[in-house]
C-alpha cells in the first residue's frame, strides 16, 4: 500500500546527526541492536529571549460568573506538553530583520549578479558549480561587505547603480529621495501540511507533494492601519514613523497579516537552522504561532482559576496602578502609561516571566476560529486548525486572537477571552509572539 511519509527536520539536518552507526556503518557491535551514534546530542538550550512554559493541565475556557451571557463554548480540562515561547510579543526590531533579510536576499538574487556573495566564490569572485544547479546566498559574506549604506564604503558605490531599481520610480518619489520599494520585498516558502497529509496517507491517488505549501507573502507591515483603523483620528504620525524610526525598535510590530505572522516563524526557523548546522549542532524544533490553547495555558502563569495573567479578579494593584496597556475607561487611553503601544517589556511579567499576555496588543494564534471548538478539540494538546483555501467563504479564513489590546476594554483583557480576524487582515492592534516545542524530556525531570 502507497504511504506518504514527511521528514520533519529536512534531509540536511539529519546527515549532520546521524553519523555512523555502531552495527552496519563501522564499529562492532557483536551482532547486538545498541543503537545509532549521534554526532551531536540534542540541546537542552532554552532559545534566546524565550521562556520555558513546562507541561500541565488547566481548565480552558471561561472561569468567572457569565454576567453578560457572553460565554459561548463549555469549559474544559486539557494537558499542554511542555513549550518554550517568547517572553515578549515580536518588537519592529525583530520583525525588521527578517524584513531586511528579505530585502537583501532580493537585492543579490535579483539585481546585484555578483558571483562573490554566493556561497563556493572562489578568490577571483567566481562562483564553484553546484551538482543541483541552485546558488547559496555567503551571508557571511554579506556581513563582512554590506550591500547597502552610505559614504564612501567598499563595495557599496558599486552597488548603488544596481540597487537603483529597489527604489520607488518616476512619479512615486518624494523630493527625489530614494525610498525602498517595499512592494518588492516578498518571501518564498514551502512547508508540509501534516495534519491534511495524516487524513490521506492511505490514499493511493494522493503524492507527498499534494501535501507541501508553498506560498508568496508580502512581508513588510501595512503602515496605513493607523490610519484605516480609525474614523478621524489624526495618526499620520504613527503611520510615518511606527514601524521605521529607531525610537520604536522596541516596541510591538503591527500591521501585520496571519500569513506575514506565519511566515515570520518560517524563516525563524530555516535562519536557526542554517546556523545550527554549519556548526554540526543538533535542530531546534520549528518556530510555530501559538495554539489558542497554549496561549491561554502560558497566559494564566500556573495559576488555576484566575481572570488575568497576574491572577487576581482586578485590572489595578493595590496601590491603584493599572496592570496592563488597555483602554480603561470611555475615551481614556493614556492612563495606563501609553497612548498607544508601549515597550514589549513593559510592566510586570507573569509567573512563566512572559510579559503583556494581556494588553499591548493582541496577539495572531495559529488556531482556526470555531465559538464551539471547545466541545471537538482533544483534551490532549488541543486546537482547531484549518489551512483555508483561496476560494474558501470568508468563514473559513478566521483566525483566533487572544490577550487583548491598548484599544480594548478590561474584558478582552481576560485569560479566557477570545477573538478572531481574517487571516489577510492587517491592524494596528494585532502583533504576534513565536512558540517552539520541547524536544526531550520534561526540564523537571532531573532523573
Amino acid at each position: 500500500m502507497k504511504q506518504i511519509y514527511f521528514l520533519i527536520m529536512g534531509l540536511v539536518g539529519v546527515v549532520v546527526l546521524e553519523g555512523c552507526p555502531f552495527g552496519g556503518g563501522g564499529g562492532d557491535t557483536k551482532g547486538e541492536a545498541i543503537g545509532v551514534r549521534y554526532s551531536a546530542s540534542p540541546s537542552s538550550e532554552v532559545p534566546v529571549g524565550m521562556a520555558y512554559i513546562p507541561s500541565g493541565t488547566f481548565l480552558m475556557g471561561q472561569t468567572d460568573q457569565d454576567i453578560t451571557f457572553a460565554q459561548i463554548a463549555q469549559t474544559k480540562q486539557v494537558t499542554i506538553p511542555a513549550f518554550f515561547m517568547d517572553q515578549t510579543e515580536i518588537s519592529n526590531s525583530k520583525y525588521r530583520q527578517f524584513v531586511n533579510w528579505v530585502r537583501d536576499s532580493i537585492a543579490i538574487t535579483s539585481y546585484l549578479n555578483d558571483p562573490k556573495y554566493y556561497v563556493g566564490a572562489n578568490a577571483k569572485g567566481v562562483a564553484a558549480p553546484n551538482p543541483s544547479g541552485k546558488k547559496y546566498i555567503n551571508w557571511q559574506y554579506v556581513n563582512q561587505h554590506p550591500i547597502w549604506g552610505r559614504g564612501p564604503k567598499k563595495g557599496v558605490d558599486a552597488n548603488a547603480a544596481k540597487l537603483q531599481n529597489m527604489y520607488y520610480q518616476g512619479d512615486d518619489r518624494v523630493f527625489d529621495r530614494n525610498e525602498l520599494d517595499v512592494r518588492l520585498l516578498k518571501y518564498n516558502y514551502a512547508m508540509p501540511l501534516l495534519r491534511e497529509a495524516a487524513e490521506y496517507k492511505n490514499d493511493k491517488s494522493k503524492k507527498r507533494s499534494d501535501f507541501i505549501l508553498r506560498d508568496t507573502v508580502a512581508v513588510y507591515p501595512d503602515t496605513l492601519v493607523w490610519l484605516s483603523d480609525f474614523s478621524y483620528a489624526a495618526n499620520e504620525p504613527m503611520v510615518e514613523g511606527y514601524f521605521s524610526h529607531p525610537s520604536f525598535k522596541d516596541y510591538p510590530v503591527v500591521g501585520v497579516t496571519w500569513k506575514q505572522a506565519r511566515a515570520f516563524t518560517i524563516w525563524r526557523t530555516r535562519f536557526n537552522e542554517a546556523y545550527k548546522q554549519s556548526r554540526h549542532l543538533a535542530p531546534r524544533a520549528p518556530y510555530q504561532l501559538p495554539t489558542e490553547n497554549e496561549f491561554e495555558y502560558a497566559a494564566r502563569g500556573g495559576r488555576i482559576g484566575t481572570d488575568y495573567p497576574w491572577g487576581g479578579p482586578y485590572i489595578k494593584n493595590a496601590k491603584g496602578c493599572l496592570l496592563a496597556n488597555f483602554k480603561p475607561g470611555r475615551g481614556n487611553y493614556s492612563d495606563d502609561g501609553g497612548t498607544y503601544t508601549v515597550k514589549v517589556k513593559s510592566y510586570f511579567p507573569n509567573d512563566f516571566g512572559l510579559y503583556n499576555m494581556a494588553g499591548n496588543v493582541a496577539e495572531w494564534t495559529q488556531s482556526a476560529f470555531d465559538p464551539s471548538a471547545s466541545t471537538f478539540v482533544n483534551d490532549l494538546a488541543p486546537t482547531f486548525n484549518y489551512e483555508a483555501k483561496k476560494n474558501d467563504p470568508e468563514v473559513m479564513k478566521r483566525k483566533v486572537v487572544r490577550g487583548g489590546s491598548w484599544k480594548d476594554v478590561g474584558y478582552f483583557l481576560q485569560n479566557s477571552s477570545r477573538s478572531y480576524e481574517y487571516q489577510d487582515s492587517a491592524k494596528s492592534y494585532i502583533g504576534f509572539r513565536c512558540v517552539t516545542h520541547f524536544q526531550g524530556r520534561d526540564l523537571r525531570d532531573k532523573r
